[in-house]
């Protein structure tokens, strides 16, 4: 259930700074080099709503659940991530009794843009209405091995449907 009063970041217009998304750049890039999406979750203070200063990576399962069983995992991690949901549900438990929520679920785009695909909406909302977490979310799109563009998006329960939202980088100082 969305509480954005509680959860500010997941109506999205964020700021990230750019050590971060650095580290998010250079993690696409390492996963590209490896044929899979990159995924993981950004976190930042929360005292300050719309302000991310912190990369936890995470593993991308799908080449090893595809290798395991191709009939019942038939896309590999060039095109799709899985992370472990437990381990994603107790890092966002975690992090919010710690004062540093989980505000951005990512992952990259491999030869492909940074949009918000049918199966990313379809994962995000793992099955129901809308997503059950208040999260925004980046897609990071790498081509030939380069980023070339990233992209924020929010749900919006008006429209029933992801929309790209402002992303500020902000240097540090």
């Amino acid at each position: 259930m969305r509480d954005v009063e509680k959860h500010p970041w997941a109506e999205g217009n964020l700021i990230v700074l750019s050590e971060v998304i650095a580290q998010v750049d250079d993690e696409a890039r390492r996963a590209y080099a490896k044929d899979e999406e990159s995924c993981g979750f950004l976190i930042g203070p929360a005292a300050d709503a719309r302000l991310v200063d912190g990369v936890v990576p995470m593993v991308n399962r799908a080449n090893a659940l595809h290798r395991l069983d191709s009939e019942q995992y038939p896309r590999t991690g060039r095109t799709y991530f899985d992370i472990d949901s437990m381990k994603f549900e107790k890092s966002i438990t975690q992090s919010e009794a710690q004062g540093r929520p989980v505000k951005v679920l990512y992952h990259s785009h491999l030869d492909a843009g940074a949009y918000f695909s049918p199966t990313d909406a379809e994962v995000a909302k793992m099955g129901q209405g809308e997503p059950p977490w208040d999260l925004a979310y980046l897609v990071t799109s790498v081509r030939q091995g380069q980023v070339d563009a990233r992209k924020l998006f929010v749900w919006d329960p008006g429209t029933k449907s992801f929309v790209e939202s402002p992303l500020e980088v902000r240097e540090v100082r």
